[in-house]
């Protein structure tokens, strides 16, 4: 057992738990230990002592000085290397609900977050991770978990709006040369059985490998069942040994053929769901919906309308009370049901109020049609770049910017929501493009020579969605029999080739 690790348990509830430890691995641990310090060193030898035995005064007082000081030396070197992780562990990850969370290496600074994440967890969930009730974390323990090396020590938060709802770590056995390490993760209760746990599972591996450890150990309660099937799901090869109630687990994380493919189908299981939720939307607004028919906010109301869309529509006008016969709301903050796809078509310098709205309303997905970013050149390309951070770290999905739109000829969708003034008839053939003009030249084609379409999306800038997170989806999709894509660049060619 590790100092500061506890075990790796989740909740019974579905997805296996493990939160930040503390000194005591299978005991609850002390939460009131007060922070250690240093209280003056080794008195000097007898050369220093005055006639009765005591050093002089000044002396210890130097002492503790010294003292102090190389302790806050100590500090503030370990809070400087906490705070230099490795960049590329960074990654926007997709939960098995194809929902999308943030995902990077704990810093000093996520001390307050911690806290938070700590005290929502049920007493259930506590237990089984810690083995015993630890309502509340010592400043001590706050240390540890958030001071970590990125070495011997490592730490994962998975974060949602700013909040963490997930921790995973591991620490080096010192008996093993550093080849082995424990490791623990924890689930917000609300976010179990998103699949998280094999997630963080999977990076710390990777993190673990990268520093020369090549087995992970955990202890779990006899009783926490769902953590042994976490291991086993994630595809290692688990041995278990039980004693008193707590059972050892140990797998080597170097890649077999197995692990890999048990990630690769994690992953298309979960991109091909995100992708399933944006093209089969229960209700749209769309923001800028124009009453002038010369706008495109006009032209895709007019074919969300057109095409029989099976979910409500919601124009955004604060303008006018209504848009070709529908209601119209102010800001999609008013409009009174949930929103599923929103359909941004407003001028560049306005997205960012829109993002906020759509942001606060909790919409799924976001579909923006505008153009102004990457493709203008820098400034548009930050402007881009902190849209997709901003939309992927609340957990919604991003569609362009610069977007043609897209389309779900399902019968129990028909969705239209592009700038196509044509789209064809329902059929077995899904089209990705990369190119709005292009596109809309292919759709006016699929239409006259009888091409029928299951599904389209043309994704602009691929600020966030792309081609192949179409093909993960289209691969699952038994309405889809033929691909047809247009690409102008591969934003991940070797994944591109995989799929």
């Amino acid at each position: 057992m590790t100092e500061s690790e506890s075990t790796a348990s989740e909740s019974t509830a579905s997805e296996s738990t493990a939160s930040e430890s503390t000194a005591s691995e299978s005991t609850a641990p002390e939460n009131t230990a007060p922070e250690n310090t240093a209280s003056g060193g080794t008195p000097p030898g007898p050369a220093g002592q005055t006639p009765d035995g005591d050093a002089p005064a000044g002396t210890q007082t130097d002492a503790a000085a010294r003292a102090q000081a190389e302790k806050d030396a100590a500090r503030e070197r370990a809070l400087a290397v906490a705070r230099n992780y490795p960049k590329h562990w960074v990654a926007d990850v997709l939960a098995s609900d194809g929902k999308a969370v943030h995902l990077r290496p704990i810093v000093p600074e996520d001390a307050d977050l911690l806290v938070d994440f700590h005290s929502k967890l049920s007493e259930r969930t506590r237990y089984l991770r810690y083995f015993g009730p630890y309502p509340t974390m010592s400043k001590r323990d706050l240390f540890n978990f958030t001071v970590v090396d990125h070495h011997r020590r490592v730490a994962f938060v998975a974060l949602l709006g700013g909040e963490i709802i997930a921790v995973g770590r591991y620490e080096g056995l010192p008996e093993d040369d550093g080849l082995s390490a424990e490791v623990a993760f924890t689930v917000a209760d609300a976010h179990q059985g998103r699949g998280l746990g094999p997630i963080l599972l999977e990076h710390l591996a990777g993190a673990a490998a990268e520093n020369g450890i090549h087995t992970f150990v955990a202890e779990v309660l006899a009783e926490n069942r769902n953590m042994v099937t976490v291991f086993r799901e994630a595809g290692y090869q688990v041995s278990r040994s039980f004693e008193g109630g707590v059972v050892r687990l140990e797998f080597a994380i170097d890649p077999t053929e197995a692990l890999v493919s048990v990630r690769n189908a994690r992953e298309r299981a979960a991109e091909a769901r995100s992708v399933r939720n944006l093209l089969s939307p229960g209700s749209a607004a769309v923001i800028g919906a124009s009453t002038d028919s010369r706008k495109v906010g006009n032209a895709v109301l007019v074919n969300m309308l057109r095409s029989g869309f099976t979910g409500p529509v919601y124009p955004v006008n604060a303008e006018h009370r209504s848009v070709r016969g529908v209601r119209a709301y102010p800001t999609v903050r008013d409009i009174p049901d949930d929103i599923d796809l929103a359909i941004a078509a407003v001028p560049a310098e306005a997205i960012d109020a829109v993002l906020d709205d759509c942001l606060a309303k909790g919409v799924k997905a976001l579909l923006v049609v505008s153009s102004g970013f990457g493709e203008t050149g820098p400034e548009g390309r930050a402007a881009e770049r902190r849209l997709a951070h901003a939309a992927r770290a609340h957990g919604m999905r991003l569609i362009g910017p610069n977007a043609l739109g897209v389309a779900n000829n399902d019968p129990d969708i028909r969705l239209n929501a592009t700038l196509a003034p044509v789209l064809p008839a329902a059929g077995n053939v899904g089209f990705f493009c990369q190119s709005g003009a292009l596109g809309i030249a292919i759709l006016d084609e699929a239409a006259k020579t009888g091409v029928g379409l299951s599904s389209f999306v043309s994704a602009g800038n691929r600020a966030d969605l792309s081609g192949n997170d179409l093909l993960q989806y289209w691969d699952t999709d038994p309405a889809t029999e033929v691909v047809l894509l247009y690409l102008e660049s591969f934003g991940n060619p070797r994944k591109f080739s995989r799929i």
